[in-house]
């Protein structure tokens, strides 16, 4: 647990995820090694085989990206059971449990395994683990270490980011009658888009809309604005995968416009997975009381692997107020997490 945390720390102060990928390359420096980079974006790809390799029983899955935060988060500190800091929770620290895991057992199992590190799954994954996916890496499980205080998260809601504008027509502000104010007309459609899904009061299986941006280029206080647009984040159950964009162009009048920047789709793997029941046997024997399932509320680079039909699921310790000033990790459940992972990959062999 001293090393793991020495090496959370470290992670938790750097701020650029290609540095906290190097210093993670440091600390694996025994195994075979295989780098990728696709758009800038470097990732890498450590297993136990002596050459190239591709088909493994389980890859261990962990990003060093993380949300950006405010200058005082990139302080690791130490609170009783809690290590607070920007990326604490997702997902530095587990990164820090999977390669002490992964150096502990790689060497010890018959079968291969990986772990896979990459430095762009809050911007989508694209360029890490979807290019190392295309690049033909595959697994029977791969476990993508994020925060899910031990639940096993074989569900999770799909993502759509979508870019919504509209035009109106400009003129002195004093004159509203001679324009066409487009921030109105983009209220209205935000007016109809929020009775159409409500902002839900707790975590569930209904479609939410974050609206994450607004804007226009007007500059002065005397102008009608003739243009505005909007960024939609939207997560999905898979029972609306097939609905969603259409219900939203049906609030749409014909002076707006719509361009999905990502579409995802929501993952659902089978619980009765022979690997996964045996993830389960093993969190069980540490933790002992029951595992639960769970759905995901967010998304995660396990989508990627889901969508070619290669099972991946979310595993990971206990953590909370991910995305805020108060992010944290517990200390005691980085400790069971790489009990279980232990207990786990030694179980498969």
């Amino acid at each position: 647990m001293d090393k793991i945390l020495i090496l959370a720390k470290k992670l938790i102060k750097i701020s650029n995820p290609t540095e906290a990928l190097k210093l993670c390359l440091t600390e694996l420096k025994d195994f075979k090694l295989e780098k990728f980079t696709k758009n800038g974006y470097p990732s890498a790809l450590i297993h136990n085989q002596k050459k190239s390799y591709r088909q493994f029983k389980i890859i261990l899955n962990g990003h060093l990206d993380v949300i950006p935060g405010k200058s005082f988060q990139y302080t690791p500190k130490i609170s009783k059971d809690r290590l607070s800091g920007v990326g604490s929770m997702d997902m530095k620290s587990n990164v820090a449990c999977l390669i002490a895991v992964f150096k502990k057992v790689a060497n010890k199992v018959k079968y291969p395994i990986a772990l896979q590190l990459v430095t762009d799954e809050e911007i989508g994954g694209l360029n890490g683990t979807k290019y190392q996916v295309d690049q033909g890496v595959r697994a029977d499980l791969v476990i993508a270490g994020e925060t899910t205080n031990f639940q096993i998260t074989n569900q999770a809601k799909g993502i759509l980011w979508l870019k919504i504008s509209t035009l109106g027509k400009t003129a002195h502000g004093a004159y509203p009658w001679k324009g066409d104010n487009a921030v109105w007309k983009m209220q209205h459609f935000l007016s109809l888009l929020a009775k159409k899904f409500p902002n839900p009061k707790k975590p569930g299986r209904s479609t939410s809309v974050n609206l994450a941006r607004i804007e226009t280029k007007n500059q002065a206080f005397n102008k009608i604005p003739d243009d505005c647009s909007v960024w939609l984040d939207i997560r999905f159950p898979s029972r609306d995968e097939n609905s969603i964009l259409k219900k939203i162009k049906s609030l749409l009048s014909k002076s707006f416009s719509l361009k999905v920047i990502l579409k995802e789709p929501a993952i659902i793997v089978n619980k009765n997975n022979k690997i996964i029941k045996i993830l389960k046997a093993a969190t069980e024997k540490i933790m002992k009381s029951k595992a639960q399932y769970r759905q995901a509320q967010g998304s995660s680079d396990a989508r990627h692997f889901t969508k070619i039909n290669c099972p991946a699921i979310e595993f990971g310790p206990i953590g909370g107020g991910i995305g805020t000033d108060k992010e944290w990790v517990s200390i005691k459940s980085l400790e069971k997490y790489s009990q279980i992972l232990q207990e786990f990959l030694l179980s498969l062999s």
